[in-house]
């Protein structure tokens, strides 16, 4: 929907600081320098927080294994911690001293976001408040930018989320498709009062990632368009000033690389952050998004001014809380930043708030129940432990229901005719999914990844390139050598999920070869397989975007991409179906071979 400029700017000018109204006199973020020539110059601090990357979590809790998260560096993850982090905080520097904004990918991610997207969805008549609707208003967030991934589940499901938040979603390249106009808040202004009469104006600029265009093309194409970062920073900071902002901070999703996924297909760049603060003067500080890394302080040199701009990323999932500490000095009839630093606080140092864990106890029940429902049957057990080394059925299984899902998809396409091959890796050598009953969390737990599906035109030749490199993942091990399968694997620290199997293919690995050398007799239909053969490749989003460097792939035509998580897509698969059936998909189609003969 276009935005309406007069109600827009209105609203704007009351957005956040509804306004943040902000530190009384002798408040912790007021302070008095030394005299100067018989006049003390007056100070004021202040403090920013960010999370970004949340992706649904609101519990210390997976959903998958339907026990409290962990991972091997035992960090935590959810609102519910990173609100008791905000809370000391606020007590800390003193409430009215303080903003909280968020830097995207909010409402997917976990069961418990996916639930209230489509099981039970907040588009509904009567339907229910989104969950990180709920715990960002109690939290008392400010503002928060658009993620990549608020647009997965449509735009209804986002203009809902929208509706049911009270801090503005800002996205000032978000723009709607045919006036050109924002289609959401630009950015928000926060007024922090002082003890010396003159506020602070604090403008937040929304920045999303322009990807949005090719990933969710779907959902967004012909009503929305995505123009480039540094573009619309360019156009938004100079209005922010001279309206008054005494400080601007940017929340964008978007990390700070410089690189793109996509390549030519992606006109703009897709971690552009940097590229913002290095080019486009009168900026601050940039809360940094959407590359899932840990940068706790960063500083870039603007090019025109010299002046350095500090950005920063807290860890995905609410792991870790940015902050950044202004200082700021009166001069010259207004506010000056004299120094800005950022750090980031680890949740896991607390325990989760009471407040929002009480206020989703119902929610999280729900979802709980939700993933221990039974929703098929399974004739033979599968396992994952000797994955790695053989072709084993629940990998098969992965296969099986990608190829089907992009074949469907194709389907009266030029590209319909195309035989479709698929990848998969073995993410967990622990996976299982037992005969008999299998529930939503047995078949999640075989894809731990929020990985999504696409598919990409690939030769026979590229794909020969393809298994060759992953190959690389085997220990080359002399024909008379004792077989470890222990001591198989893993060459050269190559983790597990970047060792790719490939249906669709037969072909031989052979590990006493040197790496480069290893893929023997791979054929297509019994047949030779031919370099100038076309196929569909049916692969995740990771491996697509250059995850584990395989070649080709990345620069591989993109036929078709799907935004729901490959797991969601599993789950769903099995639920129609209504069992499971090896016998109907698992076969030997590679092995490990010294010498042409079987290692196992």
């Amino acid at each position: 929907m276009p935005l309406n400029r007069r109600k827009f700017l209105g609203k704007s000018a009351v957005t956040g600081a509804g306004v943040a109204l902000a530190g009384a006199v002798g408040a912790p973020g007021a302070q008095a320098a030394e005299a100067r020539g018989g006049r003390p110059a007056r100070r004021y601090a202040f403090t920013v927080m960010g999370t970004t990357d949340l992706h649904g979590n609101v519990f210390n809790w997976d959903y998958f294994t339907d026990k409290e998260f962990d991972d091997k560096d035992h960090n935590d993850v959810g609102l519910a911690k990173v609100s008791t982090l905000v809370n000391r905080v606020r007590a800390e520097k003193g409430r009215r001293n303080t903003l909280l904004i968020d830097a995207g990918d909010t409402i997917q991610g976990t069961q418990l976001s996916y639930y209230y997207a489509k099981v039970d969805p907040i588009t509904a008549k009567g339907g229910p408040v989104h969950p990180m609707a709920q715990a960002m208003n109690a939290m008392d967030y400010d503002a928060a930018a658009l993620g990549n991934h608020e647009f997965n589940y449509g735009i209804p499901v986002l203009r809902k989320f929208e509706q049911q938040c009270r801090f503005p979603l800002l996205g000032a390249n978000a723009l709607d498709a045919k006036t050109l106009r924002p289609a959401f808040a630009p950015y928000s202004m926060h007024r922090l009062r002082t003890p010396f009469g003159r506020d602070v104006k604090v403008a937040v600029l929304g920045l999303t990632n322009p990807g949005i265009a090719i990933w969710d093309k779907a959902n967004v194409q012909g009503k929305m368009t995505f123009p480039g970062l540094e573009e619309q920073a360019a156009k938004w900071v100079p209005k922010l000033r001279s309206m008054g902002a005494d400080v601007v901070i940017v929340s964008a999703h978007s990390g700070s690389s410089g690189t793109s996924s996509y390549g030519d297909q992606l006109p703009y760049i897709e971690n552009a952050a940097a590229l913002v603060a290095e080019q486009v003067p009168g900026i601050d500080a940039i809360l940094v998004g959407h590359a899932h890394t840990e940068i706790p302080e960063y500083f870039v040199a603007n090019k025109k001014t010299g002046k350095k701009v500090v950005l920063s990323e807290p860890l995905k999932w609410g792991q870790r809380l940015t902050l950044f500490d202004f200082e700021l000095v009166w001069a010259k009839g207004c506010w000056e930043v004299e120094k800005v630093g950022a750090k980031v606080l680890n949740s896991n140092t607390v325990e989760e708030d009471p407040k929002i864990t009480r206020l989703l106890s119902d929610e999280h029940e729900k979802v709980v129940a939700y993933v221990n429902q039974v929703i098929g049957s399974n004739a033979a057990e599968m396992t994952s432990a000797e994955a790695p080394y053989k072709d084993v059925p629940i990998i098969d299984l992965i296969n099986h229901i990608q190829a089907d899902t992009v074949k469907q998809a194709l389907a009266g396409t030029e590209h319909a005719a195309l035989p479709v091959l698929s990848q998969a890796a073995c993410f967990s050598r622990s996976a299982r999914i037992p005969a008999g009953e299998v529930t939503i969390r047995d078949v999640a737990g075989l894809y731990v990844f929020e990985n999504t599906l696409e598919a990409r035109l690939m030769t026979g030749a590229q794909m020969k390139a393809y298994l060759e490199f992953s190959a690389n993942y085997f220990v080359q091990t002399a024909p008379d050598a004792q077989v470890d399968p222990a001591k198989l694997t893993n060459a050269n620290g190559t983790p597990d999920y970047n060792y790719d199997v490939v249906s669709g293919l037969s072909y031989e690995v052979d590990i006493a070869k040197p790496a480069g050398a290893r893929v023997t007799n791979v054929r297509f239909g019994g047949e030779a397989l031919a370099d100038d053969a076309k196929f569909v490749f049916a692969v995740n989003n990771y491996r697509a975007n250059g995850g584990g460097n395989f070649p080709h792939v990345a620069a591989a035509p993109l036929l078709w991409s799907n935004s729901d998580e490959i797991r969601n897509t599993m789950i769903a698969w099995v639920k129609a179906k209504g069992s499971i059936d090896p016998a109907e998909f698992a076969a030997v189609d590679w092995r490990l071979t010294r010498n042409g003969t079987p290692v196992f």
